[in-house]
């Protein structure tokens, strides 16, 4: 059976790229390599074009900050329906998307709402190459156990057919229940 992921890393839209606010604080992963990729979704409008993600990401973290109150935008990543990868915390670092999991897993969210359709090919593909990047480099555990954030809290993210998705891949663990 072919390997569905490959080992090239994605485009990865740094910070500065997309105008980022410096975090309020920054805190460390405490378990590094972290065992788990946990995979949200917005839950809202997709993006299409570099300019239009980097808006979206930007506008992300600001609701983050600002109406929630976290110290920065919560994901480690997120993926727009234009194929980058837009940095959010970045690797190692402590996230805000999933109480149980924050200090032990990278949190990848994907931009759009994915309850009633899949993501675009083009987004799957690069969760799947992020995914893969990850790993190959030694971000997250080989052995690495990929969940979605509904596993892990009460909620419905990251939609049902994302979800129905990701149960499809490699080291999916549907033994994890919130």
């Amino acid at each position: 059976m072919k390997d569905i992921f490959s080992s090239s890393c994605p485009t990865i839209i740094s910070r500065s790229e997309w105008d980022a606010r410096s975090p309020k604080s920054v805190k460390n992963l405490a378990q590094n390599l972290p065992p788990f990729v946990v995979v949200h979704h917005t839950d809202g409008q997709p993006c299409s074009s570099l300019s239009s993600c980097k808006s979206l990401v930007k506008s992300i973290q600001n609701y983050h900050m600002d109406i929630k109150g976290w110290h920065d935008i919560a994901y480690n990543f997120l993926i727009g329906g234009d194929g980058n990868v837009y940095e959010g915390r970045g690797w190692g670092i402590k996230g805000s998307h999933i109480t149980r999991y924050n200090s032990k897993s990278i949190g990848i969210c994907v931009i759009g709402s994915f309850q009633n359709e899949k993501p675009p090919r083009k987004q799957l593909e690069t969760l799947k190459n992020l995914i893969s990047c990850a790993k190959d480099n030694g971000y997250v555990q080989s052995n690495y156990h990929l969940i979605g954030h509904r596993q892990g809290s009460q909620t419905t993210c990251p939609g049902k057919k994302l979800f129905d998705e990701l149960k499809t891949w490699p080291n999916f663990d549907s033994n994890v229940r919130p």
